[in-house]
């Protein structure tokens, strides 16, 4: 090591140590522990499979969560039903859509899936059970006015347990429902194979 190495070292060291020193200070004052309020909304991909991730997390230490599917029907065949219906005393999976409005072309039964779904929903967040509930793709209901928006977010505002977390996901997230979140995170569009051609890949969109 030359003389040149350690010196770049020792300076790394001491920028380092103030750094950490800087951080334990920051985390020291964190001290709340409550329930939150996740949005996983923008054009890109990974809203799901981000939420999917916590919903993994959360079986892997025991702790029970539920998985309602607004847009999903129940034959399909995707990656997350498969896995997570090996979990069930851990994961809840509830499949109550009936594929895309532009597949059913019927208002009405669009929102009649959505009110099932919802009211499921609801009942899994009230409950004292499940730690966490993904209500997938609810932006996107909510976005072609299957369910009134102002329920919606009056539900999670003020009735939301207080230690119970809630993911939201989809594309064109209300902007009343990212004002009560605790956590936003838009998905940025950089660049997709579906432009170029390539069709959704088995573990990979579903």
């Amino acid at each position: 090591m030359t003389a040149t190495d350690e010196a770049a070292n020792i300076r790394h060291a001491e920028k380092m140590k103030k750094h950490k020193a800087a951080k334990d200070a920051m985390l020291a004052g964190k001290t709340d522990d409550k329930g939150l309020l996740i949005v996983h909304t923008g054009p890109g991909k990974g809203k799901t499979s981000a939420a999917l991730g916590m919903v993994f997390r959360h079986i892997a230490h025991g702790l029970p969560a539920a998985v309602v599917q607004f847009t999903k029907a129940p034959d399909w065949v995707t990656g997350e039903a498969l896995l997570l219906r090996r979990f069930p005393e851990l994961c809840t999976l509830e499949i109550m859509g009936e594929g895309f409005t532009w597949e059913t072309q019927d208002r009405t039964r669009d929102m009649a899936a959505a009110r099932r779904a919802w009211e499921r929903a609801k009942e899994v967040i009230l409950d004292d059970h499940h730690r966490l509930v993904l209500l997938d793709e609810l932006n996107i209901v909510l976005r072609y006015d299957s369910l009134p928006l102002d329920e919606v977010v009056a539900f999670l505002r003020d009735e939301k347990p207080a230690g119970k977390h809630v993911i939201v996901t989809g594309r064109n997230a209300k902007p009343e429902l990212i004002e009560i979140a605790d956590l936003v995170t838009e998905m940025t569009l950089v660049k997709h194979p579906f432009r170029a051609g390539v069709k959704a890949q088995k573990g990979i969109e579903y």
